[in-house]
């Protein structure tokens, strides 16, 4: 009972670094587009200042990875949020554009290297493969939540006291994130076995046939996500939608996809990960093939939340699996790896989009995205084989 106690108060304690860490650089990329705008600069100007956060990640993900697997909760939690409160508090005595693409990259890099050492902490704390997914659906909420609370109280200080207002707030509540990781415990580090020099690389890791289907599925199932936060508003202007109705659809999506993961941890004792991920990739194929073929608002807004019950599943059902097939002491480099598909995707697949969207339709993108995904079904099924009773 003890034991369950502690480990509630560990993760709520995880869950409130990332709201913070998250809030703190989904705030300022709230805020440093509109001031980019204000201050004149073009459109493109301002796509490369929001490809810069998810940029750096590109490059910094498997280090950190690695420096998670080596290091303490602590120290990584306050390097990242050292740099976050810096990024932020530049931005807010200098609020010029050179210095938010400098804040962009600070805490774009900050934010995905504390995410990965939350993840990798989080995994540690789990005792059994149940456990393990109990512990990464409640960790998937945090982005949810950091997605509201730090765009809302950013835009609620620009409205109020201005952009220096709202920079500096995102650098206090980054800053919380140290009040709630100091009294976190500690596990200890895992020690990798004796090895030849090989064993030291990072991408020795997709060696194993299971971590690239597992990152092939996170890729197309990313994917899903990605073409519909950034196509759907282009299909529903086609349509002849209002901007609110859009609007209402996408928070379906997202109100789904938080749902989902609030009831998972009931259920994980009767989840397995390759069924709820294959499930989930057949349910994507077959909305993805009939969302452009509806006209309705109600209708696309149910196409959505089934696809947010869908896509929301996905992560702690992947999380799960790949701490199951890497070694200890190796986990951080997988969710390094992970993180960085996940930002190729974020980089690329928009521009991609974009220019088949504008060459053969809008439409021929939801339906190239589901045959992507009805094609990489069969990586799903595979992950059947995998035994359920081996220890995280």
């Amino acid at each position: 009972m003890k034991t369950d106690i502690r480990l509630n108060r560990t993760l709520l304690c995880l869950i409130g670094v990332q709201v913070c860490i998250n809030g703190c650089m989904a705030g300022i990329r709230m805020a440093a587009p509109l001031l980019s705008l204000r201050q004149g600069y073009s459109a493109a100007a301002v796509g490369v200042l929001l490809a810069l956060f998810a940029f750096i990640q590109l490059f910094l993900a498997i280090p950190a990875g690695r420096y998670a697997d080596r290091h303490s909760l602590k120290r990584l939690v306050g390097i990242g949020m050292g740099f976050c409160v810096l990024g932020a508090a530049l931005v807010a005595v200098w609020p010029v554009f050179p210095v938010l693409c400098v804040t962009a990259l600070l805490t774009g890099g900050a934010t995905g290297a504390v995410v990965i050492t939350l993840q990798r902490h989080a995994g540690r704390l789990a005792n059994d493969p149940t456990q393990l997914k109990q512990v990464f659906s409640w960790l998937a909420i945090a982005p949810a939540i950091a997605n509201f609370v730090g765009p809302f109280f950013a835009g609620l200080m620009i409205d109020h006291f201005g952009f220096r207002a709202a920079f500096a707030l995102m650098a206090l509540l980054a800053l919380c994130s140290w009040l709630l990781v100091r009294n976190t415990p500690e596990i200890p580090q895992q020690r990798a076995e004796p090895a030849g020099d090989s064993s030291d690389r990072s991408w020795d890791l997709l060696a194993d046939p299971r971590m690239r289907h597992l990152l092939l599925i996170n890729w197309v199932l990313t994917s899903c996500w990605d073409v519909h936060t950034f196509v759907l508003p282009v299909l529903g202007y086609e349509r002849g939608l209002s901007a609110s109705a859009i609007g209402t659809i996408l928070g379906a999506f997202a109100i789904a996809a938080t749902a989902v993961r609030l009831v998972m941890p009931m259920l994980a004792a009767r989840l397995q990960e390759w069924a709820v991920i294959t499930a989930a990739m057949v349910a994507a194929a077959l909305i993805f093939s009939v969302y452009p073929l509806l006209r309705s608002p109600l209708a696309m807004g149910l196409c959505s939340v089934l696809l947010g019950f869908s896509l929301g599943s996905v992560q702690p059902m992947v999380m799960s699996a790949l701490h199951l097939i890497t070694p200890p002491h190796r986990q951080g480099e997988a969710l390094g790896l992970r993180l960085m598909s996940i930002n190729v995707s974020s980089v690329l697949m928009p521009m991609v989009f974009g220019a088949v969207g504008a060459t053969i339709g809008v439409a021929s993108v939801f339906w190239a995205v589901g045959a992507t995904v009805a094609c990489s079904t069969r990586a799903g099924w595979k992950l059947k084989s995998w035994s359920r009773t081996d220890s995280p």
